[in-house]
């Protein structure tokens, strides 16, 4: 699969066909597929794909659903960030399926989810998200959601992308050279589109820190640190796609920045 064009392509879907399912082969296809799903920080997630009705899971914004995937992991160190990297994989990878889905950390009973999976106390379950094949039409309720979490706006390259320091945008040249690749991480979907990354290049080392906001601390875990494991899924996938050798790393440069938090490093080779 072509991992730049499903990243381009890919919307929210939140309205789905209640009149097509998805076959069990196709099931036992995704289930492998997420019992193999890996991340940078080598943390183990356990991914669950439940069927709605007999597990009676449901969202007041979805509509038409069958099945959903969940997963849960331990409270650890960069636990959200592992989290967001490997589901973000798995939506991909349903995209190209022709699977719609939808990222949800709010909206949704949690309590009923966490009694599917058998959640434990040491455990997460930061996010859910529906999935089957996409409606020919939106509800309104998905129009009006939309709408009104500006789902088709993102921030601009001057934004989000800085060189050296934090008061410094990127160069012409710099952006002509990872303008791709940034390009992905600039469009990734994040909660109620908040785009709470923000990349530092200095030589060949890209610094990820998160811009924190009110209101996304829940239940143990941060939704933003997702965010930012989504973003890194992004950039790493365009690496990949050209061609770029890079190696992983969290080490603080320690940059005085006020309201950022570290989150990771990727060096290019």
């Amino acid at each position: 699969m072509n991992y730049i064009e499903e990243i381009k392509n890919r919307k929210s879907v939140r309205t789905f066909d209640k009149n097509k399912n998805i076959d069990s082969a196709l099931l036992n296809e995704i289930k492998e597929f997420m019992n193999n799903v890996t991340n940078p920080y080598g943390l183990k997630i356990e991914w669950f794909l439940l069927n709605s009705d007999e597990y009676k899971l449901s969202s007041p914004v979805i509509v038409g659903e069958k099945y959903y995937i969940l997963g849960k992991m331990k409270k650890e160190l960069n636990a959200e960030e592992a989290f967001g990297y490997e589901l973000e994989e798995i939506v991909l990878n349903l995209k190209a399926l022709d699977l719609g889905t939808t990222w949800m950390a709010g909206t949704f009973s949690r309590s009923l989810f966490e009694k599917a999976i058998n959640l434990k106390s040491d455990e997460i379950m930061p996010c859910v998200t529906p999935i089957g094949y996409k409606a020919a039409k939106m509800s309104i309720r998905e129009k009006l959601m939309r709408k009104g979490i500006k789902a088709d706006t993102r921030l601009e390259f001057n934004d989000l992308f800085f060189k050296n320091d934090f008061n410094t945008k990127l160069d012409n040249d710099d952006l002509e050279k990872y303008n791709d690749i940034l390009e992905l991480v600039r469009i990734a979907p994040s909660a109620v589109n908040k785009q709470p990354w923000r990349i530092l290049l200095e030589n060949n080392k890209f610094y990820f820190y998160k811009a924190s906001s009110k209101g996304f601390d829940r239940d143990g875990f941060d939704v933003q640190k997702i965010d930012l494991g989504i973003a890194l899924n992004h950039f790493i996938h365009g690496l990949n796609e050209k061609g770029i050798d890079y190696e992983f790393e969290i080490s603080n440069p320690n940059f005085k920045v006020e309201s950022l938090e570290y989150i990771a490093t990727i060096i290019l080779e």
